[in-house]
């Protein structure tokens, strides 16, 4: 016999719906419910009733085990209507075609290669950062992944488009990220209709290029073209990745400053890696393999910030499992930020200590614990390149700066990505003879 999924008592319900409008966010909504209800709960409010799992077991059951028996294009939300048929929404072949198609160009054989790439775009931002002043790292990061991005994956030098497609980004991310669209579908959400144009237009115009003018290039957009994709398939793809891909990207590095920020003395350890391992020199294939210590910074980074916070499926069919039915066309949320701060599971789980991931360690959690980037066969197909990614950018900026920190009552915000919000803003002091 199966029961039905938990749901909170009233009084809980009641305190679940408060913090969703004070807060304007679902994060505090399911830390209560997971603290009161248990691993496994549902949200009951009107036009929104998700079944939240929580835990390796539950991890496990989604990703891997019976993962055949959910869907990810979410049905009319948003997200669809955005990405079209982009590989983030994709089901079944059509979905293992097209990442076939991509993972050649994120091999991390291709990712090392991009490397100086990447030293270059953020050196180009980080010229512009003022000695001594204030920089919002929030901002700073996104416009590093976006010149990341488009110049690495898509062959596009970004910096002269960044400031008229800035808005139409954001208004992007906004489109998909959680609110009150959520439990009120109907909810007139108007301001987005022509900046979504602005950037489809854009990414068409650079398909178009491409495709009159191949040259020699070897990225990523070149070869989605020559696997004979159209283009509305390929502007899908390209969306998918510049949306989803930067925004995570700008939400990793951001976090990791302001945790840095918060505990100088790590702040101290990660430079003087750098110093040791790189010296003037920009990271390379090799070199960042030597830098343990800021891997360790990023994972735990990851751990209590995972940028992609929460998975959505949907029931295909009802699901029978660990004692309990999953009815049919249920959207199914496993929270990725509750596996992590599970205090069963991590000791301290919500102080900052990077230890926790040395080599020397051997985890004692059950497999499926630590998720920051999926798993199973659909796990993120960008992980390598936004590791890599963050290893070059922070070491760059560690080289080339002194940072502290001068925002105080940061949150995290569960918007597209989990970012921090209102921002990061840290001051910076050029150290001497920084660049080699």
């Amino acid at each position: 016999m199966f029961a039905p999924i938990p749901t909170a008592e009233a009084e809980t319900g009641l305190r679940v719906l408060r913090q969703l409008i004070r807060q304007r966010s679902l994060l505090p909504a399911l830390e209560i419910m997971h603290a009161e209800v248990g691993n496994i709960f549902q949200i009951t409010l009107p036009s929104f009733n998700p079944a939240v799992l929580v835990g390796p077991q539950w991890n496990r059951f989604v990703l891997v085990s019976d993962r055949e028996k959910f869907l990810w294009r979410p049905g009319s939300d948003p997200v669809t209507h955005l990405l079209g048929h982009g590989l983030l929404v994709e089901d079944g072949q059509s979905h293992d075609h097209l990442r076939a198609l991509m993972e050649p160009g994120l091999h991390r054989r291709q990712i090392n290669s991009q490397i100086e790439a990447m030293n270059r775009y953020t050196d180009e931002i980080l010229d512009m950062w003022p000695d001594g002043g204030q920089v919002d790292m929030l901002v700073e990061m996104r416009r590093i992944a976006l010149l990341i991005l488009m110049g690495t994956l898509f062959g596009v030098e970004f910096m002269q488009d960044m400031q008229r497609l800035w808005r139409p980004i954001l208004r992007a991310i906004s489109f998909i990220s959680p609110g009150f669209w959520v439990i009120w579908p109907g909810i007139p959400r108007p301001g987005y209709k022509r900046p979504l144009q602005q950037l489809d237009h854009y990414l068409y115009q650079v398909i178009g290029a491409r495709r009159a003018n191949p040259g020699d290039a070897e990225d990523w957009l070149t070869n989605l073209i020559a696997n004979g994709l159209s283009d509305d398939l390929i502007r899908d793809q390209m969306l998918t990745m510049m949306i989803a891909g930067h925004d995570t990207s700008t939400a990793l590095l951001s976090w990791t400053l302001y945790l840095l920020g918060r505990h100088p003395d790590y702040l101290g350890l990660a430079q003087a890696e750098v110093d040791m391992v790189l010296g003037k020199l920009p990271a390379d294939g090799e070199k960042i393999k030597d830098l343990h210590f800021l891997d360790q910074v990023i994972k735990e980074s990851l751990r209590l910030y995972p940028p992609i916070h929460v998975g959505n499926r949907f029931s295909a069919s009802s699901i029978q499992a660990h004692g309990y039915e999953i009815p049919e066309a249920t959207r199914v949320m496993y929270s990725i930020y509750l596996s992590h701060r599970d205090e069963a599971l991590w000791p301290n789980a919500g102080s900052f200590e990077p230890e926790r991931f040395h080599r020397s360690r051997r985890p004692t959690q059950p497999p499926f614990t630590y998720v920051p980037f999926g798993g199973g066969p659909r796990n993120c197909i960008g992980a390598t390149f936004a590791q890599i990614e963050a290893k070059v950018v922070l070491a760059r900026i560690l080289q080339a700066f002194d940072l502290a920190l001068i925002s105080k009552n940061v949150r995290p915000y569960m918007g597209a990505t989990l970012e921090p919000r209102p921002g990061v803003v840290m001051q910076v002091s050029r150290r001497s003879k920084a660049r080699g």
